[in-house]
């Protein structure tokens, strides 16, 4: 089977997704961190809905770069597990991440899609070992050796580090690995 267009999908979706980042960060340049409301304001109950939005917003274009090359390498691995598993890894990310840190973080606006980094680190990590699949496996294992660095930034640090987004976004990712990273959907 012909893995091209398959390939070609994937990196049209990851560049779109790439150019709303890209796009948000000038707008929220241009209105000088006009957007940085959208962030998590844990426990704020009228802002709830921020879980949706932080992801989306970066405080700097040097914010924005340090998430988005990760964020693309790590969205197309976990693609390889089907564009369903892919959905519902999202979609737990998402929301779990954001969860944790609005009723965990700390009292400040948490931004960026680090949290989201997080979490599809977490499943790649634990997804290839589910699959008992050698090719997932080899995933798991180059992420492993490649970022496993990254657990570094689950733990308290720099102020104004989101580690609770990254903590969130991990387990998040961990969790949906033992739940859908045995199987590969379409």
């Amino acid at each position: 089977m012909n893995q091209l267009p398959r390939l070609k999908q994937q990196l049209r979706f990851l560049a779109c997704i790439a150019a709303v980042l890209i796009i948000l960060e000038i707008i929220n340049l241009l209105t000088a961190s006009g957007l940085n409301g959208l962030g998590i304001l844990p426990r704020f109950v009228p802002g709830w809905w921020h879980i949706f939005t932080a992801p989306w917003v970066h405080g700097s274009p040097t914010h924005l770069a340090t998430n988005l090359v990760p964020l693309m390498l790590f969205m197309w691995l976990t693609l390889q597990w089907g564009n369903k598993t892919f959905g519902w890894v999202t979609v737990t990310i998402f929301l779990l991440s954001g969860i944790g840190v609005w009723l965990l973080g700390r009292s400040a606006v948490h931004i960026g899609a680090s949290g989201i980094v997080y979490g599809y680190f977490g499943f790649l990590l634990l997804a290839g070992f589910k699959t008992r699949k050698i090719p997932y496996i080899i995933i798991s294992v180059l992420v492993a050796i490649l970022y496993g660095g990254l657990l570094i930034g689950i733990l308290p640090g720099k102020g104004f580090v989101s580690y609770e987004y990254h903590l969130f976004g991990f387990l998040a990712g961990l969790l949906a690995a033992w739940k859908w990273g045995a199987t590969k959907t379409v």
